[in-house]
Protein backbone atom coordinates (compact mmCIF):
# COMPACT_ATOMS: atom_id res chain seq x y z
CA UNK A 1 0.00 0.00 0.00
CA UNK A 2 2.90 2.20 1.03
CA UNK A 3 4.18 2.54 -2.50
CA UNK A 4 0.58 2.55 -4.41
CA UNK A 5 -0.08 5.94 -2.24
CA UNK A 6 3.12 7.36 -3.89
CA UNK A 7 1.64 7.64 -7.39
CA UNK A 8 0.12 10.25 -8.43
CA UNK A 9 -3.20 8.67 -9.95
CA UNK A 10 -4.74 5.23 -8.66
CA UNK A 11 -7.22 3.58 -11.07
CA UNK A 12 -9.59 1.46 -8.99
CA UNK A 13 -11.78 -1.41 -11.81
CA UNK A 14 -12.40 -4.59 -11.94
CA UNK A 15 -15.62 -6.37 -12.52
CA UNK A 16 -19.71 -4.59 -11.48
CA UNK A 17 -20.89 -4.80 -8.80
CA UNK A 18 -18.05 -5.99 -6.76
CA UNK A 19 -17.63 -3.23 -4.74
CA UNK A 20 -15.20 -0.60 -6.99
CA UNK A 21 -16.71 2.42 -5.32
CA UNK A 22 -16.25 1.27 -1.73
CA UNK A 23 -13.11 0.12 -1.76
CA UNK A 24 -11.92 3.78 -3.81
CA UNK A 25 -14.09 5.63 -0.91
CA UNK A 26 -11.54 3.47 1.59
CA UNK A 27 -8.55 4.39 -0.52
CA UNK A 28 -9.24 8.09 -0.10
CA UNK A 29 -9.39 7.85 3.38
CA UNK A 30 -6.66 6.08 3.70
CA UNK A 31 -4.66 8.45 1.53
CA UNK A 32 -6.15 11.71 3.32
CA UNK A 33 -5.21 10.12 6.71
CA UNK A 34 -1.98 9.51 5.73
CA UNK A 35 -1.20 13.26 5.28
CA UNK A 36 -1.95 13.11 1.37
CA UNK A 37 -4.29 15.78 -0.52
CA UNK A 38 -6.43 13.35 -2.36
CA UNK A 39 -9.24 13.28 -4.67
CA UNK A 40 -12.09 10.82 -5.23
CA UNK A 41 -12.91 10.86 -8.61
CA UNK A 42 -16.17 9.41 -9.92
CA UNK A 43 -17.16 9.18 -13.89
CA UNK A 44 -20.46 9.32 -15.74
CA UNK A 45 -21.96 11.89 -13.71
CA UNK A 46 -22.22 9.43 -10.73
CA UNK A 47 -21.90 10.58 -7.39
CA UNK A 48 -21.85 7.50 -4.82
CA UNK A 49 -18.84 8.23 -2.69
CA UNK A 50 -19.76 11.59 -1.44
CA UNK A 51 -22.56 10.64 0.44
CA UNK A 52 -21.34 7.36 2.32
CA UNK A 53 -17.94 9.99 3.28
CA UNK A 54 -20.20 12.10 4.61
CA UNK A 55 -19.97 15.19 2.13
CA UNK A 56 -21.42 18.49 3.61
CA UNK A 57 -20.84 21.50 0.95
CA UNK A 58 -22.11 21.77 -2.31
CA UNK A 59 -19.23 21.47 -4.80
CA UNK A 60 -17.15 24.73 -6.06
CA UNK A 61 -17.26 26.37 -9.18
CA UNK A 62 -14.60 23.50 -10.64
CA UNK A 63 -17.30 20.22 -9.60
CA UNK A 64 -14.96 19.74 -6.58
CA UNK A 65 -16.47 18.90 -3.05
CA UNK A 66 -14.67 19.46 0.26
CA UNK A 67 -15.10 16.60 1.95
CA UNK A 68 -12.86 17.47 4.85
CA UNK A 69 -9.88 19.03 5.17
CA UNK A 70 -7.23 16.88 3.06
CA UNK A 71 -10.18 14.56 1.24
CA UNK A 72 -12.27 15.61 -1.34
CA UNK A 73 -14.77 14.47 -4.34
CA UNK A 74 -15.78 15.05 -7.78
CA UNK A 75 -18.26 13.59 -9.94
CA UNK A 76 -16.82 14.03 -13.69
CA UNK A 77 -19.39 14.94 -15.98
CA UNK A 78 -18.30 14.85 -20.00
CA UNK A 79 -20.32 17.99 -20.98
CA UNK A 80 -19.04 19.90 -17.97
CA UNK A 81 -15.55 18.65 -19.45
CA UNK A 82 -15.81 19.78 -23.00
CA UNK A 83 -17.18 23.25 -21.82
CA UNK A 84 -13.71 23.60 -19.25
CA UNK A 85 -11.46 22.30 -22.75
CA UNK A 86 -13.30 24.38 -25.10
CA UNK A 87 -12.69 27.48 -22.86
CA UNK A 88 -9.22 26.70 -22.45
CA UNK A 89 -8.60 25.82 -26.09
CA UNK A 90 -10.96 29.23 -28.12
CA UNK A 91 -10.06 32.67 -27.84
CA UNK A 92 -13.17 34.02 -26.80
CA UNK A 93 -13.72 31.32 -23.62
CA UNK A 94 -17.26 32.30 -22.87
CA UNK A 95 -18.34 30.71 -26.07
CA UNK A 96 -17.33 26.70 -24.46
CA UNK A 97 -20.68 26.66 -22.96
CA UNK A 98 -23.16 27.39 -25.66
CA UNK A 99 -21.02 26.04 -28.15
CA UNK A 100 -20.50 22.67 -26.14
CA UNK A 101 -24.80 22.53 -25.80
CA UNK A 102 -25.53 22.96 -29.32
CA UNK A 103 -27.19 20.61 -31.37
CA UNK A 104 -24.65 20.19 -34.24
CA UNK A 105 -21.96 19.77 -31.58
CA UNK A 106 -23.88 17.64 -29.56
CA UNK A 107 -24.44 15.31 -31.98
CA UNK A 108 -20.70 15.51 -33.41
CA UNK A 109 -19.50 14.61 -29.77
CA UNK A 110 -22.01 11.60 -29.39
CA UNK A 111 -20.92 9.90 -32.56
CA UNK A 112 -17.14 9.94 -32.45
CA UNK A 113 -16.35 6.76 -30.49
CA UNK A 114 -14.57 7.15 -27.49
CA UNK A 115 -14.67 11.06 -27.04
CA UNK A 116 -16.85 11.01 -23.79
CA UNK A 117 -13.92 7.93 -22.13
CA UNK A 118 -11.67 11.18 -23.81
CA UNK A 119 -13.04 13.83 -22.08
CA UNK A 120 -13.28 11.97 -19.08
CA UNK A 121 -9.72 10.35 -18.31
CA UNK A 122 -8.22 14.06 -19.99
CA UNK A 123 -10.06 15.40 -16.94
CA UNK A 124 -8.82 12.81 -14.50
CA UNK A 125 -5.22 13.81 -16.01
CA UNK A 126 -5.63 17.19 -15.50
CA UNK A 127 -6.99 16.83 -11.61
CA UNK A 128 -3.62 14.90 -11.24
CA UNK A 129 -1.49 17.47 -12.45
CA UNK A 130 1.02 19.64 -10.16
CA UNK A 131 0.74 22.74 -11.71
CA UNK A 132 -3.06 22.81 -12.38
CA UNK A 133 -4.08 25.37 -9.73
CA UNK A 134 -1.20 27.78 -9.81
CA UNK A 135 -3.53 30.56 -10.09
CA UNK A 136 -5.89 29.56 -7.18
CA UNK A 137 -5.45 29.65 -3.40
CA UNK A 138 -6.00 25.93 -2.94
CA UNK A 139 -2.92 23.53 -3.24
CA UNK A 140 -2.88 20.38 -5.51
CA UNK A 141 -3.39 17.35 -5.00
CA UNK A 142 -1.09 14.70 -4.14
CA UNK A 143 -3.20 11.72 -5.05
CA UNK A 144 -6.17 10.89 -7.61
CA UNK A 145 -8.21 8.08 -6.92
CA UNK A 146 -10.35 7.28 -9.83
CA UNK A 147 -13.06 5.41 -9.00
CA UNK A 148 -13.54 3.92 -12.91
CA UNK A 149 -16.26 1.88 -15.10
CA UNK A 150 -16.07 -1.71 -15.23
CA UNK A 151 -13.37 -3.68 -16.77
CA UNK A 152 -14.33 -3.00 -20.11
CA UNK A 153 -15.65 0.35 -20.33
CA UNK A 154 -12.17 0.99 -18.09
CA UNK A 155 -10.29 -0.33 -20.07
CA UNK A 156 -11.68 1.99 -23.39
CA UNK A 157 -10.87 4.95 -20.51
CA UNK A 158 -7.49 4.59 -20.50
CA UNK A 159 -6.76 3.44 -24.10
CA UNK A 160 -8.93 6.70 -25.49
CA UNK A 161 -5.82 8.85 -25.21
CA UNK A 162 -3.70 6.97 -27.40
CA UNK A 163 -6.02 5.99 -29.67
CA UNK A 164 -7.13 9.71 -30.35
CA UNK A 165 -3.01 11.03 -30.34
CA UNK A 166 -2.36 8.23 -33.45
CA UNK A 167 -5.69 8.82 -35.14
CA UNK A 168 -5.23 12.82 -34.71
CA UNK A 169 -1.54 12.73 -35.22
CA UNK A 170 -1.24 16.82 -35.14
CA UNK A 171 -2.97 19.73 -33.63
CA UNK A 172 -3.89 20.06 -29.79
CA UNK A 173 -6.11 16.58 -29.23
CA UNK A 174 -2.80 14.66 -30.83
CA UNK A 175 -0.82 16.45 -28.40
CA UNK A 176 -2.88 16.27 -25.27
CA UNK A 177 -3.93 12.90 -26.32
CA UNK A 178 0.37 12.33 -26.38
CA UNK A 179 0.31 13.91 -22.87
CA UNK A 180 -2.45 12.14 -21.26
CA UNK A 181 -1.16 8.62 -22.80
CA UNK A 182 2.54 9.12 -21.33
CA UNK A 183 0.97 10.03 -18.15
CA UNK A 184 -1.74 6.62 -17.44
CA UNK A 185 1.22 4.66 -19.11
CA UNK A 186 4.42 5.88 -16.82
CA UNK A 187 4.40 3.39 -13.74
CA UNK A 188 5.80 6.02 -11.46
CA UNK A 189 2.80 8.14 -11.56
CA UNK A 190 0.26 5.85 -12.24
CA UNK A 191 -1.07 2.60 -10.75
CA UNK A 192 -3.89 0.44 -11.18
CA UNK A 193 -6.06 -1.43 -8.95
CA UNK A 194 -8.32 -4.29 -9.12
CA UNK A 195 -11.38 -5.37 -7.45
CA UNK A 196 -12.59 -8.80 -7.32
CA UNK A 197 -15.39 -10.82 -5.09
CA UNK A 198 -14.18 -14.53 -4.35
CA UNK A 199 -16.61 -15.86 -6.86
CA UNK A 200 -15.63 -17.58 -10.46
CA UNK A 201 -16.44 -14.61 -13.10
CA UNK A 202 -15.00 -11.86 -11.01
CA UNK A 203 -11.87 -13.86 -10.49
CA UNK A 204 -11.90 -14.59 -14.45
CA UNK A 205 -12.42 -11.14 -15.34
CA UNK A 206 -9.39 -9.87 -12.93
CA UNK A 207 -7.16 -12.56 -14.42
CA UNK A 208 -8.28 -11.20 -18.33
CA UNK A 209 -7.91 -7.63 -17.04
CA UNK A 210 -4.46 -7.82 -16.06
CA UNK A 211 -3.20 -9.74 -19.31
CA UNK A 212 -5.09 -7.78 -21.37
CA UNK A 213 -3.50 -4.24 -19.06
CA UNK A 214 -0.21 -6.10 -19.89
CA UNK A 215 -0.90 -6.21 -23.60
CA UNK A 216 -2.67 -3.02 -24.55
CA UNK A 217 -1.17 -0.26 -21.98
CA UNK A 218 2.23 -1.99 -21.04
CA UNK A 219 0.92 -1.38 -17.44
CA UNK A 220 0.66 -4.22 -14.12
CA UNK A 221 -2.03 -4.54 -11.87
CA UNK A 222 -0.42 -2.58 -8.40
CA UNK A 223 -2.92 -4.55 -5.83
CA UNK A 224 -5.48 -6.89 -6.32
CA UNK A 225 -8.25 -6.45 -3.40
CA UNK A 226 -10.81 -9.06 -3.14
CA UNK A 227 -13.89 -8.17 -1.41
CA UNK A 228 -16.64 -9.14 0.93
CA UNK A 229 -14.77 -12.08 2.14
CA UNK A 230 -16.62 -13.93 5.16
CA UNK A 231 -14.66 -15.50 8.09
CA UNK A 232 -13.68 -19.40 7.88
CA UNK A 233 -15.45 -20.05 11.26
CA UNK A 234 -15.16 -23.92 11.72
CA UNK A 235 -12.26 -26.30 11.87
CA UNK A 236 -12.07 -29.48 9.54
CA UNK A 237 -13.26 -31.65 12.58
CA UNK A 238 -16.40 -28.94 13.55
CA UNK A 239 -17.78 -28.91 10.07
CA UNK A 240 -17.75 -33.37 10.63
CA UNK A 241 -19.59 -32.65 13.52
CA UNK A 242 -22.04 -30.85 11.67
CA UNK A 243 -22.28 -32.87 9.30
CA UNK A 244 -22.99 -35.61 11.49
CA UNK A 245 -25.58 -33.89 14.10
CA UNK A 246 -29.16 -33.82 13.37
CA UNK A 247 -31.09 -31.48 11.31
CA UNK A 248 -32.32 -28.13 12.36
CA UNK A 249 -32.02 -24.21 10.72
CA UNK A 250 -29.23 -23.66 12.71
CA UNK A 251 -26.90 -26.86 11.51
CA UNK A 252 -28.52 -25.78 8.57
CA UNK A 253 -27.19 -22.16 8.55
CA UNK A 254 -23.96 -23.08 9.80
CA UNK A 255 -23.12 -25.47 7.33
CA UNK A 256 -24.34 -22.68 4.90
CA UNK A 257 -21.66 -20.41 6.03
CA UNK A 258 -18.70 -23.28 6.17
CA UNK A 259 -19.70 -23.91 2.38
CA UNK A 260 -19.53 -20.46 1.51
CA UNK A 261 -15.92 -19.73 2.97
CA UNK A 262 -14.75 -22.98 1.10
CA UNK A 263 -15.66 -22.06 -1.98
CA UNK A 264 -14.21 -18.49 -1.33
CA UNK A 265 -10.85 -19.65 0.06
CA UNK A 266 -10.95 -22.18 -3.34
CA UNK A 267 -11.28 -18.86 -5.28
CA UNK A 268 -8.46 -16.50 -3.41
CA UNK A 269 -5.97 -19.84 -3.84
CA UNK A 270 -6.68 -19.47 -7.95
CA UNK A 271 -6.78 -15.71 -7.92
CA UNK A 272 -3.05 -15.91 -6.16
CA UNK A 273 -1.79 -18.41 -8.12
CA UNK A 274 -3.30 -16.81 -11.83
CA UNK A 275 -1.50 -13.41 -9.96
CA UNK A 276 1.40 -14.58 -9.19
CA UNK A 277 4.07 -11.44 -8.32
CA UNK A 278 1.02 -9.37 -7.61
CA UNK A 279 -0.16 -8.29 -3.91
CA UNK A 280 -3.66 -9.93 -2.74
CA UNK A 281 -5.53 -8.29 -0.17
CA UNK A 282 -8.88 -9.25 1.47
CA UNK A 283 -11.94 -7.26 2.71
CA UNK A 284 -14.08 -8.54 5.19
CA UNK A 285 -17.69 -8.89 4.50
CA UNK A 286 -19.43 -6.05 5.94
CA UNK A 287 -23.16 -7.28 7.30
CA UNK A 288 -25.52 -4.84 6.83
CA UNK A 289 -28.00 -2.88 4.57
CA UNK A 290 -25.99 -0.08 3.67
CA UNK A 291 -22.33 0.87 4.10
CA UNK A 292 -21.90 4.19 6.25
CA UNK A 293 -18.38 6.05 7.05
CA UNK A 294 -17.54 3.97 10.29
CA UNK A 295 -17.91 0.45 8.00
CA UNK A 296 -15.92 2.49 5.42
CA UNK A 297 -13.16 3.74 7.87
CA UNK A 298 -12.65 -0.12 9.33
CA UNK A 299 -12.00 -1.07 5.63
CA UNK A 300 -9.54 1.65 5.17
CA UNK A 301 -8.01 0.17 8.11
CA UNK A 302 -7.75 -3.25 6.74
CA UNK A 303 -6.32 -1.64 3.40
CA UNK A 304 -2.93 -1.18 5.47
CA UNK A 305 -2.30 -4.95 5.33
Amino acid sequence: MEGLLAHSLLVVTGKGGVGKSTVAAALGLRASGRGLRTIVAEVAARDDVSPVLGASSAPDAHGERVISDRLHHISIDPQRAMEEYLRKQLPMGALAAPLSRSRIFSTLTAATPGMRELLTIGKVWELAQQGRRSSRAAAPYDLVVLDAPATGHGLALLEAPGTFASVARVGPVAEQGRAIASFLQDPGRTAVLTVSSAEEMAVNETLQLRSRLREDLGLEVGLVVVNAVVPHRFSGAEERKLRAAPPSPARRAALFAAGWAAHQRAQIARLRQGLQGVELVTLPFVFGSALDRTALEGLSRELEV
